[in-house]
């Protein structure tokens, strides 16, 4: 419920941050050509929301399977759906050797969830099944579109900030243009920020929604572990190719080799998975970050790997 609030409340701030802000520029500047900028915004928006599905097929390299070539993973993710209480969506196995899985799709019946070639190898049954509940409670969540409703935020402010600082400003009064650009470009930077947060928190939210469907959450931490020591073993221009794409996948493969030292804390034997009894000693515990990973953290689209892995021990 907290992280569901969460999600509502930076929506209404985010949306309060471009109305205090159109209304001021129209207020300052005059109605002028910015508004121009804002629909051009919007218009892109919604080209990325119709095509969206499309680009992210024919980057991944997506092809839909049937249930009688992955019979295991049709009998998974409609068992998950259905606990859900959402429409099946469609199957998908992406040729990449990256170990991952993603969701994507407008809305709930245009559902598609996807599982890499290199995740098929790396997760056990029970670990698969809750990687899959994490996608599919994002799903469940529509945050694919909250998050997509988001970002056109700091795009608008984008707009704003170069039409206002570069373009001599609409109507009367360079000296407020100029004024409103260097605004507009301090609050696309801070959007951006806050939309990242809004990315990390769908993910807890997914996370705790692959246990509200009944997989362990140790499962889930396990899965977690093996995909940041297999994305450590892909090759680093596979890992450049997808940049564009990470915020769909299930952890920021990007970030592996660092995750790697963080996650030694984590498993004391190294014995590269989590059980329940690990992941419950960490109930509890402080999870102590070095200032460096705290705005790495601040900057990225996951949240830290150790704070999300000790998030799972309370759910334990």
């Amino acid at each position: 419920m907290l992280l569901r609030l969460k999600l509502y409340l930076l929506v209404a701030l985010m949306f309060a941050i471009i109305y205090s802000v159109l209304v001021i520029a129209a207020s300052a500047m005059g109605i002028g050509g910015f508004a121009f900028y804002a629909v051009i915004a919007s218009v892109l928006l919604l080209v990325q929301y119709i095509i969206g599905p499309k680009i992210v097929e024919k980057s991944m390299g997506v092809r839909y399977v049937n249930r009688d070539e992955y019979p295991e993973l049709h009998s998974m993710v409609e068992d998950l759906s259905k606990k859900a209480g959402i429409p099946k969506p469609k199957i998908g196995v992406s040729k990449l050797q990256i170990p991952n899985a993603f969701a994507f799709g407008r809305w709930r019946s245009d559902g598609r969830v996807c599982v890499t070639e290199g995740i098929m190898r790396v997760l056990s049954r029970e670990e698969l099944r809750a990687v899959l509940g994490h996608e599919i409670s994002h799903l469940k969540h529509r945050d694919v579109t909250v998050i997509t409703m988001l970002s056109v935020v700091p795009m608008i402010l984008w707009y704003m900030a170069w039409s206002f600082m570069w373009g001599g400003g609409f109507g009367r009064g360079r000296g407020n243009a100029a004024m409103l650009g260097l605004v507009a470009f301090l609050l696309y930077f801070i959007t951006n920020l806050l939309v990242l947060y809004g990315s990390r928190i769908r993910e807890y939210y997914a996370d705790m929604g692959s246990v509200k469907l009944g997989n362990p959450p140790h499962a889930l931490a396990s899965a977690l572990y093996k995909l940041v020591y297999g994305s450590a073993r892909v090759d680093r221009e596979s890992l450049k190719q997808m940049e564009g794409y990470k915020a769909f996948f299930v952890n920021d493969p990007s970030r592996a080799l660092h995750e790697i030292s963080e996650l030694k804390q984590v498993d004391t034997d190294l014995s590269g998975t989590i059980d329940r009894d690990e992941l419950l000693a960490l109930k509890g515990k402080k999870v102590r970050l070095a200032t460096s990973d705290r705005l790495m953290e601040m900057m990225s689209t996951h949240p830290n790997m150790v704070k999300r892995i000790k998030y799972l021990s309370e759910l334990a």
